[in-house]
């Protein structure tokens, strides 16, 4: 029998995560509510916390949701609750803030599942009459920049005992599971919309052959690696989209390096097609090597070439993808790129990925519980 899902997941309407792109598919057969972010962090005194929380309380005592570039799947809730709250106390008021807020809003769900993509959902556990328990885990929690890591490290754990299913997006982070009740599930890739032709974006920069990049420009990505391999190879552009979550100041200066700020998901394909090569410059940390990157797909199905650093998530894809560790490696990976016809072996690779097929995996899965 199919169940209805109540996610606890990232902020909808934010850039698609892995749990929207899944959850948009399981929504076609099931009703769901989606409950956006609880922190996994105690907020500081800083400006941009302190924005934060005033969006997080406007939204939340907001009777009508806020316009978003993609329809939610059903209602967004957005809780009240204190960040990281691990007291009696504390727990039982988010238990209470977050369960009845929850429950007014699933009133009409048959079955419930809850899929938690926050270790921070454990709060309401117990408390919305879900029938089981999925815990969706894309990221090592306990490595990942910004979150207070032993707190959500012991969230984790409790609610790895009670989740009934553990879904995992890469082999690194399941093996840290329980494996009779944890299942494989890695990233998929809008096909459509990444191998349908697109047009070149007008801020796409000319001049010369173009290494792109687009994510979050935060501090698991190696602006050393960038800076250096754009000084080596002064004849390319590079392109660099996304917001900046960490000091900018390596790449700040550079003739041939261009920062552009967040692009719309939609719009992404666009830069992908027509760049020479899409570029991954990841840091070698625990949080990486248990990544399972969505743009390594779409840099795959836009059928340009691809030139990275080593990682875990790489190893299906060795055959089609450049890795180089040193900017010289890097720059002559790029410079190699540029004669690579295999557009077609590229996209051919991902082509049974799509988050259709991810979604009806998983959802065999849950419907099974």
């Amino acid at each position: 029998m199919t169940h209805d899902l109540i996610v606890f997941g990232e902020d909808w309407g934010a850039h698609p995560s892995s749990s929207q792109h899944l959850v948009s598919h399981l929504a076609k057969d099931r009703d769901v509510v989606w409950v956006n972010s609880i922190g996994l962090r105690k907020p500081s005194l800083s400006m941009a916390d302190a924005s934060r929380a005033a969006r997080k309380l406007g939204a939340a005592f907001r009777h009508k949701a806020p316009a978003v570039r993609v329809p939610a799947p059903g209602p967004v809730v957005q809780p009240l609750a204190l960040p990281m709250a691990e007291s009696r106390l504390g727990r039982a008021m988010n238990r209470a803030l977050i369960g009845g807020k929850v429950r007014r809003a699933a009133a009409g769900l048959k079955r419930p599942v809850v899929w938690a993509a926050l270790p921070s959902a454990v709060a309401a556990l117990g408390a919305l009459g879900e029938q089981a328990v999925v815990y969706y885990c894309g990221d090592d929690f306990s490595a990942l920049a910004g979150v207070d890591h032993a707190a959500a490290s012991r969230m984790e754990a409790e609610l790895v005992a009670r989740a009934d299913l553990i879904l995992a997006a890469s082999e690194t982070l399941a093996a840290r599971f329980p494996a009779h009740k944890t299942r494989l599930l890695p990233h998929g890739v809008d096909l459509d919309l990444f191998s349908t032709p697109a047009p070149r974006p007008a801020d796409m920069p000319g001049g010369g052959p173009v290494a792109g990049f687009y994510g979050s420009l935060a501090p698991w990505i190696d602006l050393d690696l960038v800076a250096a391999t754009a000084k080596l190879l002064p004849e390319w552009r590079f392109l660099m989209i996304g917001a900046a979550q960490t000091d900018l100041s390596a790449i700040e200066g550079i003739g041939n390096i261009q920062r552009l700020g967040p692009r719309p998901h939609a719009a992404l394909p666009g830069y992908a097609q027509h760049w020479d090569a899409g570029i991954i410059p990841f840091r070698d940390t625990p949080q990486i090597r248990a990544c399972n990157p969505l743009k390594l797909r779409e840099y795959l199905a836009a059928g340009r070439p691809v030139v990275s650093t080593d990682f875990p998530a790489l190893d299906e894809y060795r055959h089609l993808v450049q890795v180089a560790a040193t900017p010289e490696a890097f720059a002559a990976a790029l410079r190699a790129s540029l004669a690579d016809q295999n557009a077609a072996a590229r996209r051919a690779a991902v082509a049974a990925q799509s988050w259709a097929a991810r979604a009806a995996q998983a959802a065999a899965w849950i419907d099974a519980l």
